[in-house]
């Protein structure tokens, strides 16, 4: 499918979904990418024909390992905020290749274009603001609250990538509205902090 600007509403949904899963992997990594293996493995939503190998079972046994560690290992004090280090450059790759995976576009410039300023951005920006509740749980909580603020990110990450398959568009304006919102909430705390 050819990239036609005069025909965006039909890359809109697949957009919209990128930007959810996006979103949801700003949470936790393998979370969102092993519910979009599973929506192209039972066909709810195509993958583009240059990523088929991220319906594969050998990416679904790998990724539900995966999962299972990541959600594991944030409940293990220090090791939580040591993955969250590690999760911010790695948020930003899953979210652009989550939005690039689902955008049926033949120009690579455009999809992967879309898939890092849309699903990269979006996944940063996430990540970003978790990892600041983060370390704002554990100076005031001593680590005590970490546990209960991963499992609020393990179930939000679950329930975006669920409802972005099953809603795309709406989640995904939700997703872009909650991230700009965010923006303006971390540029006035950055201003507040240099005052």
């Amino acid at each position: 499918m050819d990239f036609d600007l005069g025909n965006i509403l039909t890359y809109l949904p697949a957009l919209m979904l990128g930007i959810g899963l996006s979103a949801a992997s700003g949470f936790r990594i393998f979370v969102p990418l092993l519910i979009a293996n599973l929506a192209a493995k039972f066909g709810v939503f195509p993958m583009a024909d240059n990523f088929a190998w991220m319906s594969s079972n050998t990416a679904t046994i790998v990724l539900a390992i995966a999962t299972v560690f990541e959600l594991a290992a944030y409940y293990v004090p220090v090791v939580d905020n040591l993955l969250d280090t590690i999760a911010a450059p790695t948020a930003v790759v899953a979210g652009t290749l989550l939005t690039t995976s689902f955008l049926q576009i033949d120009d690579p410039i455009i999809q992967w274009g879309l898939g890092i300023i849309a699903g990269g951005g979006v996944a940063g920006t996430i990540q970003a603001g978790t990892s600041l509740l983060r370390l704002g749980s554990t100076k005031f909580t001593g680590g005590l609250g970490n546990n209960i603020l991963t499992s609020i990110e393990n179930g939000l990450s679950a329930i975006i990538s669920i409802f972005a398959i099953w809603i795309p568009v709406f989640i995904g304006i939700l997703v872009i509205f909650f991230v700009y919102y965010l923006i303006r909430k971390l540029l006035a705390f950055r201003k507040k902090k240099a005052v």
